[in-house]
């Protein structure tokens, strides 16, 4: 890293946005998830600005939508005609985008500006829970589609280094991502598999003891930890958390566990330093 960590003003949080719009439809096997996020508006001062990472873009550099009144993309199949109807009307932050484009560049990542790309459910589902007014601009960030651990740490030290009062950083997307298994039996197995691999994800975020080297370390072979692969076959979901983690490069201080399609998931937050003090670790 070349460049000064100073994260104090960005609130960063990885959430698991469950399936597509299902959260927005009232089904039961979100309930958990649809209440964390609504919590985790109220724990947060209410952001100037909101960056989202979602595991639904992926593109060959670093690429941000740039549009003042950015569509919505639908990008799931099969549901009710009204989750084609859902409606999120925020606007764009073009000169957020601008600044985050700059800073990237100038720290030696080829970044690009998206004029006609919306935001996928990925952005729009969990915000709509946590800010339904939809008042607050938002600048979407993608995924690289090298799936490199390392470069999406890189992402999050870049983006804590551009300064933006009252940012929330938000990496969304999901601690348990094996659709094959959402659909399966849920075995004594498969639980102990989901459960250890979500312990260890805990640990690895929330542990104060252990050193940020050891906490790259551990992110960065994520894939070596229990029942990383069952987990996670594909990484995906899971990268929008190395973002976070490269923007906060501490401990997070609040661990948000849930049950989603009767699978543990995990958010985590990191607040900006100025508030630290008014969250409860053990919440």
């Amino acid at each position: 890293m070349t460049q000064a960590h100073s994260a104090a003003s960005h609130t960063v949080l990885f959430l698991s946005h469950g399936g597509g719009p299902m959260p927005l439809l009232g089904d039961a096997g979100h309930a958990d998830m649809v209440a964390a996020l609504k919590r985790i508006s109220t724990l947060i001062a209410k952001p100037s600005a909101i960056l989202v990472v979602s595991a639904h873009w992926e593109a060959s550099r670093p690429t941000l939508t740039s549009s003042p009144n950015p569509p919505l993309i639908y990008d799931y199949y099969g549901f009710p005609a009204s989750s084609y109807e859902i409606r999120y009307p925020v606007l764009g932050a073009p000169a957020l985008a601008r600044k985050l484009y700059e800073g990237l560049s100038e720290q030696g990542m080829a970044a690009e500006l998206d004029s006609q790309r919306g935001f996928d459910h990925g952005v729009f589902v969990p915000l709509k829970l946590m800010y339904p007014d939809a008042d607050i601009p938002c600048v979407q960030l993608s995924l690289l589609d090298s799936l490199d651990p390392q470069a999406h740490i890189r992402l999050g030290e870049v983006i804590a280094s551009v300064e933006q009062e009252g940012l929330l950083v938000i990496g969304s997307g999901f601690s348990f991502h094996n659709m094959k298994a959402f659909f399966a039996a849920n075995t004594a197995e498969s639980q102990a598999r989901n459960e250890s691999f979500e312990a260890w994800l805990s640990d690895t975020c929330a542990n104060p003891s252990i050193s940020e080297s050891d906490r790259t370390h551990r992110l960065l072979h994520w894939d070596e930890a229990p029942a990383a692969r069952y987990c996670h076959p594909r990484e995906e979901h899971l990268l929008p958390l190395l973002v976070c983690y490269g923007v906060a490069k501490r401990a997070c201080h609040q661990v948000f566990k849930q049950t989603i399609l009767n699978k543990q998931a995990s958010a985590y937050l990191w607040e900006g330093e100025k508030n630290v003090g008014d969250l409860d670790p053990k919440a």
